[in-house]
């Protein structure tokens, strides 16, 4: 592997963290900001308070805190976890996530890991959504490092290499934990899958066995559950127009979907912190043909992820209204099937034509994890 220069992907460091502090406090948006986090404070009093910061703990601790409670407050019913025991404080991992909602599936898992004595991740941030000076600050601030996607096939090549390294540098030199989606943005049909590239990317900073590559970074796949699907609607109309042509994002599009995800009510949100990978997991799968072994350590993390998924009433509900049958009619009461009918109505009342497509879709993404839960137990 090359020798690569981690300036352009990196967060920041605590010496940064005083003037990255300043800028947010200067932001335009900061009132707006400092009312939904702290509505109980003068806002003056909020921005002395962030312009005397001086380290990334102080940030996460003091602001980041308080955004997760106050998510969670405003827009949830429950918060549940579990799988604590799985993880040792004193090791770094690789969490390996489900990816829902652009902002929430990482910032909660960073929620649970203060909450239990433990060092708070790395997070992985698209490049398209640090766009604006003010997420940038934000995002580099709360330890997220820039992720670039596209470009041509030499760049991606040389993306996957310098993200592969930055990774590993990140969990063994740094001795800093890292979260990363399972996939190159968010699951919008309810299906839970893993890129074997993501897998192949992960395995090339360390050349030889795949096995011993992956067993080093202590893959922990995570399973993230919403009641209310984040942007259910939104994900419907995409995958809708998509199916006749490519989907091509509106200006203003990306920070709708943030928005949406954060302040839309997401009833009970359940996150499950699976097993690691470990170094026999990940050996025995090399028995598989070579061009084969990502694709079965994906298909490891996934049905982790799935067998750990939190079913909520929505789930069986969708999956009886697809089928037309009653068959988990005891899984749910009829205040529930009503309110999800709400729901969907809401969505039909578009003006996209074959609203029984659209309806189908919508349906999807609450009936699919049910199914995948249901494979993935069943060991297939």
């Amino acid at each position: 592997m090359p020798d690569f220069d981690f300036e352009s992907i990196r967060p920041y460091r605590d010496d940064e963290i005083p003037a990255a502090m300043a800028r947010i406090a200067h932001s335009e948006y900061f009132p707006l900001l400092a009312s939904y986090v702290y509505p109980d404070r003068d806002t003056e009093d909020v921005r002395a308070m962030i312009r005397g910061m001086r380290s990334i703990d102080e940030f996460q601790q003091q602001v980041m805190y308080a955004v997760n409670r106050q998510i969670l407050q405003r827009s949830s019913t429950a918060f549940t976890y579990g799988g604590t025991a799985n993880i040792n404080p004193g090791v770094r991992y690789l969490f390996v996530s489900n990816h829902r909602d652009i902002m929430l599936d990482s910032s909660l898992l960073q929620l649970i890991l203060y909450l239990n004595g433990h060092t708070t991740t790395e997070i992985t941030f698209g490049a398209n959504l640090m766009s604006h000076p003010l997420v940038i600050d934000i995002g580099k601030s709360n330890k997220m490092f820039r992720v670039e996607r596209g470009g041509s096939k030499k760049e991606f090549l040389r993306f996957s290499q310098l993200h592969s390294a930055y990774i590993r540098h990140t969990l063994t030199a740094r001795r800093q934990s890292v979260w990363i989606a399972q996939r190159n943005g968010r699951t919008k049909d309810g299906n839970d899958r893993t890129e074997p590239g993501l897998i192949r990317m992960f395995a090339c900073s360390l050349p030889g066995s795949p096995a011993r590559a992956l067993a080093e970074l202590n893959i922990v796949p995570v399973a993230v559950s919403y009641e209310w699907e984040p942007c259910d609607i939104l994900k419907a109309v995409e995958l809708y127009k998509s199916r006749t042509a490519p989907y091509v994002k509106a200006p203003g599009e990306d920070l709708n979907s943030i928005l949406t995800g954060i302040l839309a009510p997401k009833g009970h949100i359940h996150i499950e912190i699976c097993s690691p990978l470990s170094s026999y997991d990940l050996t025995e799968l090399e028995t598989l043909p070579r061009n084969e072994y990502h694709k079965g350590v994906a298909t490891l993390i996934d049905r982790r992820i799935n067998s750990a998924y939190y079913l909520h009433p929505n789930n069986y509900i969708a999956h009886d209204l697809r089928e037309g049958s009653q068959r988990y009619a005891d899984r749910y009461t009829p205040d529930e099937y009503r309110a999800f009918m709400r729901r969907l109505n809401l969505l039909l009342q578009t003006d996209l034509p074959e609203p029984d497509v659209l309806k189908d879709i919508f349906l999807g993404i609450y009936a699919n994890p049910l199914d995948s839960r249901q494979k993935s137990l069943a060991g297939r």
